[in-house]
């Protein structure tokens, strides 16, 4: 019920409030707080208008970075493994997605520290990776966050299926896949504003695979747009 159509109107303008203040240099946590109470939302529409909100600077930047999906032809790719595969789980279950301004399509979990698969896991790798081998890639290393349980078998479900496929894909479980990507000069797979936010001078850029999937493939998606 935090997301029908009669709370979009409200929804929208709290991320044109936050965004502002964003702008304008002030702190996130105060900024949310002031905006989630003045429009009296709950915890997860907060959630929901944080991750859809960004200032004026990051989201030229990040769209200044961003590459079209045919541009990884015959290119390396580092995918950001738990972000972009959750996202499509929830796509894919019925979950509720937000777009955000930054023209992202985020979900609504969080991965902190505990992780399983789902009935729609090995149904979102295939997406992911059918749509990414359609723009032919040269290969495409996933990155997968060793301190969340379950991501070693999450892996090897990954090597099984490309194994099994012919995909050209390698998974690695590393401390810190956060740091990996925003220090990479390869094209990165990632929705994260943290790794957005500090790509390294000379990286390649970063594929909107999110937004990608859902519109080509998921249009039967709850997709709640907050874009102002």
């Amino acid at each position: 019920m935090l997301f029908v159509l009669k709370h979009h109107e409200t929804l929208r303008q709290a991320v044109v409030d936050l965004s502002l203040l964003l702008s304008r240099g002030y702190a996130p946590t105060a900024s949310l707080k002031l905006v989630g109470d003045h429009f009296a939302l709950k915890d997860r529409q907060r959630l929901a208008v944080a991750r859809a909100s960004c200032s004026d600077r990051q989201k030229e930047s990040r769209n200044q970075n961003r590459l079209p999906l045919e541009s990884i032809k015959g290119r390396d790719l580092l995918i950001d493994g738990f972000n972009i595969i959750v996202t499509m789980e929830a796509a894919l279950s019925g979950g509720v997605l937000i777009r955000c301004r930054d023209d992202c399509v985020r979900d609504m979990s969080s991965v902190h520290g505990s992780y399983r698969t789902v009935a729609e896991t090995e149904e979102a790798i295939r997406l992911i990776s059918e749509t990414l081998l359609g723009a032919e890639p040269a290969s495409a290393v996933w990155l997968l966050d060793q301190p969340v349980s379950n991501s070693g078998r999450l892996a090897q479900t990954i090597r099984e299926m490309a194994a099994k496929r012919d995909w050209p894909w390698s998974v690695e479980v590393v401390m810190n896949p956060d740091k990996v990507l925003r220090a990479s000069d390869q094209i990165v797979v990632t929705s994260d504003s943290n790794i957005l936010d500090n790509l390294k001078d000379g990286v390649k850029g970063w594929i909107n695979l999110g937004e990608i999937l859902v519109t080509r493939h998921l249009p039967e998606a709850w997709v709640v747009d907050l874009r102002d």
